[in-house]
Order: structure tokens, then C-alpha cells, then sequence
């Protein structure tokens, strides 16, 4: 008998969160979901592509739901847990939760974005009904899913960021910029952040006696970063005589913050959105697996080539 469809994962692991108080760790969650669906060892050691189980791996997309319904959070890496919003949830819905809910939750949260952003910057992925679904062609789905997929990673990474000590958010940074094209050599971004940074967190050298220099700041912030903090930024690179400036943020920018920085010319500015999606384009701090799509060669069958 196959593992049930990551649907069928959502109630089960609503109602095991609701009985926990405090984070619970991920694989203390998968192996209470499995038991509640009475998945057996053969079951439990089936595995995707890429090595992972698919319990685990299904349980994984049914907590995606429940984030992007506002109902579960991962308040530190590798841990679970529900928000006030789903505690509520959870003591009011019925016990089971009847099919069109948890279809509600699987279906209609996909237009959630797990992180604040400008809302004029970001369109909302497109969600599409089943009746759709059923009628799109396999090379459509897969698309769907592979923008699905960046979707879910994009948000664990600003989970996973928003995790890491302020010092190794600086090294990430650094390490996108320098993935993007800045800099010959690792070596040419160096971090300067800590007490006394004068609001510089980075220094990118551009040529190799360092006379071109772009400088960064760093923000591990939820909040939205408005135009104060952007004219200080302006202003510690006026300090050192700069014309080239990068702003990073996990988070996202106000439109004063976004208007100012393009009066001023020479400063760059990167919400969370952008910084995951540079993430996962470059390559920096995640891992892919090649999938083999079959297509017949029609060159091969020409007779006479």
C-alpha cells in the first residue's frame, strides 16, 4: 500500500502540534504523523528521488500548508510549532477535519507568502483549481511544481536565516555576492561587521589593488526597513568616500526606503525575497538533484542522416 498523498498528512500533524506547548523537533513530528497514520516499516522506508523518506517528505509539504495558512511557524531550525492562530484552529474544528477543509489548506494558502515583501514588486503565484489541474499537460505540472518547490525552499531559507547568528548572516551574504559575480576571489569580500562598523557590515574589492570598492550592510531583520535606516546607510558610506552600496535584508523595504534609494543612485537594495531567490539560482546554502526527463530524439530517426 502506497504512503498516502501529503494531504492526507495534514490533519494528523495539526492535531500532534496542538498537544505540544513548547517547538517540537521535526522528527519527533514525523514519527508521531506516521503513527497516527499507521504507516508500517515497509512504508516508512520508501524514499523520493533524492534519497529522503517519503513520510517525512510528505509530512514536510503538509507543515508548508499550515504555514501558509498562518497556522504553524518554525520559530528555530529543525522545529515545529502551531501559532495562537492554529491552537484556535485546532480546539474549534471538527475531529476529524472534513475533506474541504483540509483541501482549503492544501489548495487555497498557495498565494501566502511565507515572509513579508513589497507587495508591488512580487506577484502572488497562481493558483489553479483541481478541474485545471486535472486538464494541465505532465510538462505544465511539472513546472507548477518545480515553482512550488522554489516557492517552499525560499522559505526555509529565510527560516534557516533568520536562525544563524548575525556574524555567519554576514558571511552568507557575502558569499551570495561573491556567487552573483562580485569579487575575482572569495577572498576579495571581506566582513568588517561588529561594534565600531560605522553601519558597514562587508567591503567588496572590485579590482585587485582595491582602489573600486562596493561596501554592504546586512540586516537580519522581520521588520520592514524604511528610509531611516537607508539615509544612514547612505550616510556611513559618505563617511568613507564611497559611490557603490549594497543593502540586504531578511526582510522587506517600505516605499519611502525604496524611493530614496533610488534618489540617491548608487545604492542597491535586496529584500528576503530577492536574497532567497539569489539563493537558489547561485547555488549558496542548498543542494539540487538532477531529474531525467525522457524526450524521444528525433534526429536519431531520421534515415539517411
Amino acid at each position: 500500500m502506497p504512503v498516502p498523498t501529503y494531504d492526507k498528512f495534514i490533519d494528523p500533524l495539526l492535531r500532534f502540534l496542538a498537544t505540544q506547548s513548547i517547538p517540537v523537533a521535526t522528527r519527533e513530528a514525523y514519527e508521531a504523523v506516521a503513527s497516527a497514520l499507521g504507516l508500517n516499516q515497509e512504508q516508512r522506508q520508501e524514499t523520493v528521488s533524492s534519497g529522503q523518506q517519503v513520510y517525512k517528505n510528505r509530512a514536510g509539504w503538509a507543515h508548508d500548508r499550515l504555514k501558509r495558512a498562518g497556522y504553524s511557524t518554525s520559530p528555530k531550525r529543525g522545529y515545529w510549532q502551531l501559532t495562537a492562530e492554529g491552537m484556535a484552529f485546532s480546539a474549534l474544528a471538527p475531529n476529524p477535519l472534513p475533506d474541504a477543509e483540509v483541501q482549503r489548506i492544501a489548495f487555497e494558502a498557495l498565494d501566502v507568502r511565507l515572509r513579508p515583501v513589497d507587495e508591488d514588486r512580487a506577484p502572488a503565484p497562481v493558483v489553479l483549481s483541481a478541474q485545471i489541474q486535472t486538464v494541465q499537460s505532465p510538462d505544465d505540472r511539472l513546472d507548477q511544481a518545480l515553482s512550488e518547490i522554489k516557492q517552499s525552499v525560499a522559505g526555509d531559507l529565510l527560516d534557516q536565516l533568520m536562525s544563524v547568528t548575525p556574524q555567519f548572516f554576514e558571511e552568507v551574504v557575502l558569499d551570495v555576492l561573491h556567487a552573483v559575480g562580485y569579487g575575482a576571489n572569495r577572498s576579495d569580500l571581506q566582513r568588517v561587521g561588529g561594534p565600531g562598523d560605522s553601519g558597514i557590515d562587508g567591503i567588496i574589492s572590485l579590482d585587485r589593488l582595491g582602489l573600486e570598492r562596493v561596501y554592504v550592510q546586512a540586516k537580519r531583520w522581520k521588520d520592514c526597513v524604511g528610509r531611516p535606516e537607508i539615509q544612514a546607510f547612505f550616510g556611513a558610506l559618505a563617511g568613507q568616500r564611497a559611490t557603490k552600496g549594497v543593502f540586504i535584508t531578511t526582510s522587506s523595504f517600505s516605499q519611502q526606503a525604496v524611493q530614496y534609494a533610488a534618489s540617491v543612485g548608487h545604492v542597491v537594495l535586496v529584500d528576503g525575497v530577492k536574497l532567497a531567490e539569489l539563493m537558489i539560482d547561485h547555488e549558496v546554502g542548498i543542494s539540487v538533484r538532477a531529474v531525467h526527463i525522457p524526450k524521444v530524439d528525433s534526429d536519431y530517426f531520421e534515415e539517411g542522416t
